[in-house]
């Protein structure tokens, strides 16, 4: 996994990676809901489509201490590139003020796909600094702990088709 940039003002997460699978394999892997519980969430329920809304969900979502977090799908673009907007208030229009986009734009490369991966809008949220460094540091970390098991999954999906 490449670190392209973490934006100067941490208003950005982006990162490259290189998948041994096709890119309609990878699209697959990072947009379909029974696929992104294999390396993301413990539980997603969406629908794929422009417009598309659901959840996904962090833990055991019986207990208390379980993250739940709306989600909009913004594009759709089989193979090349799938968004969605979350980290908004369940209830909420996911909107530019309000809410993450997450891109995933995805290039042929030899026999598999680079996968082009992008986290904005922290500052666009309002949050104050300290909360902004927060949640900026915490999804820098996710997303470095669950990008490589993408990888690895989207791989081995890859090699059985």
């Amino acid at each position: 996994m490449t670190q392209t940039s973490q934006g100067s003002e941490r208003g950005t997460i982006e990162r490259e990676l290189r998948i041994e699978a096709t890119p309609e394999v990878v699209y697959e892997v990072v947009s379909r809901p029974e696929h992104l519980r294999e390396w993301w969430p413990d539980d997603a329920e969406f629908d794929p489509a422009p417009g598309g809304t659901g959840v996904i969900s962090f833990g055991d979502t019986t207990k208390p201490d379980a993250q739940v977090a709306p989600i909009a799908v913004v594009e759709a673009d089989p193979p090349r590139r799938f968004s969605f907007r979350w980290v908004h208030e369940s209830g909420e229009t996911a909107s530019a003020s309000n809410s993450l986009l997450v891109t995933f734009d995805l290039v042929p490369s030899g026999t598999g796909t680079l996968l082009r991966f992008s986290e904005t809008g922290y500052r666009e949220l309002g949050w104050e600094a300290a909360v902004l460094e927060e949640m900026y540091a915490e999804h820098v970390q996710g997303w470095d702990h669950f990008l490589p098991r993408l990888v690895t999954y989207a791989d081995r999906v890859g090699a059985s088709r």
